[in-house]
């Protein structure tokens, strides 16, 4: 697995072999067909979209599959409960190509992670965090 510390997501999703590009790639575009404007980023070390310059989400890829991080224990929480059989960790889900994560799933981890940075910075789109 390569060292994604601190490189964007799209030099990450490079340095991936071709199935694994493919999926953390399309996670990538559908967040951004969710979310906009994002930016590309680093967030905690891994590479992320970011929104009002807040990280929204990353996916990346494992030795076993992949996570997705939504920079958020209470959206983890929140969705957790609708996956019947994936494996957690306080700040990420874990799947595989075998067992997806749904797109109903993504989705709404995208869109609650979104609604919790648009409540933290008012939902004109003013303010920039960190």
């Amino acid at each position: 697995m390569p060292d994604y510390t601190g490189i964007p997501y799209t030099e990450y999703i490079h340095s991936l072999g071709e199935d694994d590009a493919t999926i953390v790639g399309g996670w990538r575009l559908r967040a951004q067909e969710l979310v906009s404007p994002v930016d590309e980023g680093v967030s905690y070390g891994m590479p992320a979209l970011r929104y009002r310059g807040r990280p929204l989400v990353s996916v990346t890829a494992t030795k076993t599959g992949y996570v997705i991080y939504p920079f958020s224990a209470d959206v983890v929480a929140s969705v957790l409960p609708t996956l019947d059989g994936y494996a957690s960790t306080k700040g990420g889900i874990k799947f595989t190509a075998a067992k997806p994560l749904p797109v109903a799933a993504f989705d709404r981890i995208v869109t609650e992670r979104k609604a919790e940075i648009d409540a933290a910075l008012g939902s004109s789109g003013g303010g920039r965090g960190r």
